[in-house]
């Protein structure tokens, strides 16, 4: 199965939201047992809502409060800690020894990997949800303005703005020379990544805050119209859909022939990527935003716990409770399993 990746990485690296610009969600085989216990926890001093992100036995992780921090995976103690000038929920994304992350002050930052100092700041008109991706040196954005951003990722300098018709919670998909994205004013749509020109765009029935995948074509994305489509990624056209019973905000991750998401419904889908038939579905909460993780024959979701799921038939093989609600993706690294909480807690279980 073809997929685009973004910038190669060593496999323990988790540089972005979903592991990779392709969305995988990992992966690689990766433990199929609850985990035991805590290795530690560190308190982020307020809430986090944002993915962590890995490198280099670094966590670095983003909280309401505005703050990055980097936190040393062995020790669970701070390295270093960087403080933006509004509140944060977007996952930050790596880019050669940099970290790039939205804020609710309208800017996206560049900080040193090393030493968390400000490289540089772009900014836009309004607060930054979406995870920055870097594809070919540049950072493509959106921004809750209606705008669509491209950036030189080492410099910050401005390629291109292009406005299209809503807001943009949605993380880009960066193929070679398409974008892809979801936007407030229910469209799908597809921009020309040289010059931010839409190719197509197509409408769904309500707003859309899940982040697509593309796969064989097909650019996969959940609608808050309770329906989660694929689109062919060439012409914009409807290839099939699928409704569940409440509105989608959980982006979805690829594995094999199947996709895998959540709904507000409270179920976790697994539909076959060129039919949208329905493989399984399992209740994990009342509410399931967060996107899902893939492991070795196991997706794990945030839900009500930490949920683990045989992809074949959607048995639940563990749930894992933790103090605080969960509403961010997990890191599945070896044998650790990294979680950050709506209460400010960050977890490494094993």
């Amino acid at each position: 199965m073809k997929r685009e990746t973004g910038n190669s990485k060593p496999a323990e690296d988790w540089p972005t939201l979903l592991k990779d610009n392709a969305r995988s969600g990992g992966q690689k085989p990766y433990p199929a047992r609850s985990p035991e216990r805590a290795v530690w926890q560190f308190r982020a001093g307020g809430s986090v809502r944002s993915a962590p992100i890995l490198k280099d036995g670094n966590l670095y992780v983003t909280s309401v409060a505005g703050v990055l921090h980097a936190i040393d995976i062995i020790t669970g103690t701070s390295k270093w800690k960087f403080q933006a000038g509004g509140q944060v929920h977007a996952t930050p994304s790596l880019f050669a020894g940099q970290i790039l992350f939205g804020s609710d002050n309208g800017k996206v930052y560049a900080v040193d990997l090393h030493d968390g100092t400000q490289m540089w700041e772009v900014p836009t008109g309004a607060e930054v949800w979406a995870s920055p991706v870097i594809r070919n040196g540049v950072a493509f954005f959106g921004s809750a303005d209606a705008r669509v951003y491209a950036v030189e990722a080492a410099s910050g300098k401005m390629r291109w703005v292009q406005e299209i018709g809503g807001r943009i919670y949605s993380t880009i998909y960066a193929a070679e020379r398409q974008l892809y994205l979801g936007c407030g004013d229910g469209k799908v749509y597809c921009l020309d990544s040289s010059s931010g020109k839409t190719l197509w765009s197509t409408s769904t029935g309500n707003g859309i805050d899940s982040s697509p995948a593309v796969v064989d074509d097909l650019v996969l994305i959940g609608s808050e119209d309770f329906f989660f489509y694929a689109i062919s990624a060439t012409t914009g056209q409807v290839r099939w859909k699928y409704e569940t019973g409440l509105g989608i905000a959980s982006s979805p991750a690829i594995w094999s022939d199947s996709t895998f998401f959540g709904s507000k419904d409270g179920f976790l889908y697994a539909l076959e990527i060129q039919t949208g038939r329905l493989r399984w579905k399992t209740r994990v909460g009342e509410v399931v935003t967060a996107p899902p993780m893939i492991g070795d024959g196991v997706v794990c979701i945030q839900a009500s716990g930490t949920f683990a799921l045989d992809t074949a038939n959607g048995k639940i093989l563990w749930r894992a409770g933790l103090a605080g609600a969960i509403q961010s993706v997990p890191v599945l690294a070896g044998e650790t399993i990294y979680l950050a909480s709506l209460s400010g807690e960050v977890y490494a279980l094993r």
